[in-house]
């Protein structure tokens, strides 16, 4: 950690993953949607959500790093934020890729050794999971992420590489990033589980009945978007709810 070095983060995800590498104190900024940890929103300035900024409260806390995602955040954001301070920009689509950004922050905000130690504890959690995967059934699925207009994660995404490496063969691995599609083409496919991200949509239990003239005899299944789409130190407990996703369905 750097005394006195200022950090905005504008993703959720990173938030959590500065705190976890002892950075909580040099946050002076955070998004709406920064909730975990649960107090971080209550400690810092909330300068906005990952889409819309206020960037004059951004200019106030005179950060030394603004952090970005090609995601997340929009290109404006990430000009606008440029002006201010030095703006990082991450874009992540595999494992490999987080583990080189941990390695990244580690350097950048001198905190090393925790980075190092990170990165160990994912490489092991990766690997145990690899072996308890192996003799698993690959399984079709499609994961839904958003309703009116029906979306779902397809290829090109962090979802897609997570999915993949639990051995959930993506229905929409042909189609790229997050499609637009029509209850009406699931008649079309052969499909094992359906997955209801709780995020970005929050789905709930009833919009399975959503589906009842579409995929009757189809399991379906809500899981948690966060270990499907926050990357950093949240991988480290995703594994283990991936196991007993496997096991649940």
């Amino acid at each position: 950690m750097i005394k006195g070095l200022k950090i905005i983060s504008l993703v959720p995800s990173l938030t959590e993953l500065l705190v976890d590498l002892g950075l909580e104190d040099n946050i002076v900024g955070v998004t709406k949607f920064c909730i975990h940890p649960k107090n971080v929103r209550k400690d810092k300035v909330i300068v906005g959500g990952t889409k819309n900024i206020h960037l004059e409260k951004i200019k106030v806390l005179q950060p030394d790093f603004i952090l970005c995602n090609k995601e997340e955040n929009t290109k404006k954001i990430v000009e606008d934020c440029s002006t201010i301070a030095t703006t990082h920009v991450s874009d992540i689509s595999t494992i490999e890729e987080i583990i080189a950004l941990i390695t990244y922050y580690g350097t950048l905000f001198s905190c090393e050794e925790k980075a190092a130690l990170m990165n160990s504890a994912l490489h092991a959690k990766f690997q145990d999971f690899k072996t308890f995967i192996a003799d698993k059934a690959t399984l079709k699925v499609v994961y839904f992420i958003w309703k009116n207009p029906w979306m779902v994660a397809a290829n090109n995404t962090f979802i897609n590489h997570l999915l993949a490496i639990c051995k959930f063969d993506n229905c929409y691995k042909d189609s790229s990033r997050y499609p637009e599609i029509f209850l009406e083409d699931l008649k079309t496919k052969e499909i094992d589980v359906i997955f209801l991200s709780s995020e970005p949509f929050p789905f709930k239990e009833k919009n399975s009945l959503d589906f009842k003239n579409h995929a009757e005899s189809t399991n379906i299944v809500l899981v948690d978007g966060e270990y499907f789409s926050w990357y950093g130190s949240r991988l480290l407990k995703a594994f283990d709810y991936f196991k007993e996703l496997r096991k649940r369905v």
